[in-house]
């Protein structure tokens, strides 16, 4: 006989219990490690959006500053000094003589008078050409531009 029959009663083992207790902790893990791969996969996906807008704002800001810089070679062009003085002449402007100013009394220092406008310059002969010129461009070629006028690049988008 064995010992645990001469002692006395042995515990009886449950039939089938265990695996009754155990099924809500793996219902628990499974349901955590579902959850975890969908969070993994919706932070993944806002990430990927996230790189599409970045790289899409990239180009946008690149774009921009392309035409920036062209607007801003535009200006300087008309903003250079002997661009204002040719256009100011084209306007019919005259420079401006002595300068006469105006105290905080209301008296005037220096004397007024009117501008004159400067002799124009004299304009050289050229020899005649030995071939007639075209009376009209070419239709793909530009209009050529007055000689020391700038002309403004042609922006993109607009």
């Amino acid at each position: 006989m064995t010992k645990a029959r001469a002692g006395g009663a042995a515990r009886p083992r449950p039939q089938g219990g265990g695996g009754a207790a155990r099924m809500p902790f793996v219902l628990l893990v499974v349901a955590l490690l579902a959850g975890g791969l969908i969070s993994l996969l919706l932070l993944n996906s806002a990430l990927n959006e996230g790189s599409f807008q970045l790289s899409r704002l990239k180009k946008e800001t690149t774009a921009l500053t392309d035409e920036q810089q062209a607007l801003q070679r535009d200006v300087d062009a008309y903003s250079a000094p002997d661009a204002l003085q040719r256009r100011a002449r084209e306007l019919g402007l005259v420079p401006g003589g002595s300068p006469v100013f105006l105290g905080p009394d209301g008296k005037t220092a220096g004397t007024p008078a009117p501008a004159e406008a400067p002799a124009p310059p004299p304009v050289p002969q050229s020899p005649a050409p030995s071939a007639p010129a075209p009376s009209a461009p070419a239709p793909s070629a530009p209009a050529p531009a007055p000689s020391g006028t700038p002309q403004p690049t042609p922006t993109p988008g607009r």
